[in-house]
């Protein structure tokens, strides 16, 4: 009878490898390929980014899905890179201040989660919210990582008075 080991790696471990690939992905890679990821994607398609060797040296398969179901707003590559650069440096600075980020697991899949850092653009005076997710009970070694924006107007009323007027995101 084989049995494998899964190892955890720690949050703040796996919010950095996320950011990185993100950034690989979409920052530091040729627009042409960058756009066509952003294509497949936007089409509801998962893509697979890149296969990592961990420290155990095992494999971990690392896919990106978008759900932008909640995006205010006609999305265009345009958009989503200026929300997914805000994001990506709201992940950063939070990992270098060290703050505690909260993470948001779904009831029937501990698995499942969201990270509760997010990224607030506007496009055209519209303020749209980007977050980013990860689903880990795929399959052995397997990491879906998921961009999802959400409907902004849950969070006009938990914005602290001293943030700016009434009503603002």
């Amino acid at each position: 009878m084989s049995q494998y080991q899964t190892q955890s790696i720690p949050q703040e471990k796996f919010l950095l490898m996320a950011v990185n690939l993100l950034h690989k992905a979409f920052v530091e890679a040729p627009r042409t390929d960058a756009k066509n990821i952003y294509r497949e994607i936007s089409e509801g398609k998962a893509v697979h980014l890149t296969t990592v060797r961990m420290e155990d040296g095992s494999t971990s398969r690392f896919n990106l899905k978008l759900d932008h179901s909640e995006y205010r707003g006609k999305l265009n590559y345009g958009a989503f890179r200026a929300s997914l650069a805000t994001l990506i440096g709201n992940v950063t600075q939070a990992l270098k201040d060290e703050r505690e980020i909260n993470v948001f697991n779904a009831q029937e899949d501990p698995g499942t989660m969201m990270f509760g850092i997010t990224a607030v653009t506007l496009e055209d005076d519209t303020p749209n919210v980007m977050v980013l997710g990860a689903e880990l009970g795929g399959g052995a070694g397997q990491a879906m990582l998921s961009l999802m924006y959400l409907d902004p107007s849950q969070f006009v009323d938990q914005a602290p008075e001293s943030s700016g007027p009434p009503g603002t995101v």
